[in-house]
């Protein structure tokens, strides 16, 4: 069995920005040599998560709303108050969507659904540098 971990680099606006890393996934799964098994992908920091969705207009708004309803930014927040960083609600949404997403793939392809992407969801209230972790398990 072969462990492989990989990086993907990725510029967010911040806000609820949504970012698919599908094709980025895919080159480095190609690229990597292994044909069966599961890739985690793992975003380091605690105001990102990673999901699947389908990637479009719809549901680049829908989202972001309910995460809203969740989560408001205007409502008080006890790390704000103890951090005074205004992005209280950021980490409680990260929280919610979670750090990480394993998908498993076969003959060097992702096994997603038709309409199935990987994304990056950038909760803070800055734009970002942020960097995915792959970590590819397989042979």
């Amino acid at each position: 069995m072969k462990v492989q971990t990989e990086h993907i680099a990725v510029k967010t606006r911040g806000n609820s920005d949504m970012i698919d890393i599908t094709d980025q996934a895919k080159t480095v799964l190609s690229q990597a040599g292994v044909k069966d098994g599961v890739i985690t992908f793992f975003i380091a920091g605690s105001t990102a998560g990673i999901t699947t969705v389908e990637y479009e207009p719809g549901l680049l708004r829908d989202l972001p709303d309910a995460f809203e309803r969740i989560a408001p930014q205007g409502q008080r927040y006890f790390h704000d108050a103890t951090w005074h960083d205004g992005n209280g609600h950021s980490h409680v949404r990260a929280s919610l969507l979670g750090p990480s997403l394993t998908v498993p793939f076969r003959d060097g392809r992702l096994l997603l659904g038709t309409w199935q992407q990987i994304i990056l969801v950038d909760f803070d209230i800055r734009s970002r540098h942020r960097e995915v972790i792959m970590q590819i398990l397989g042979e």
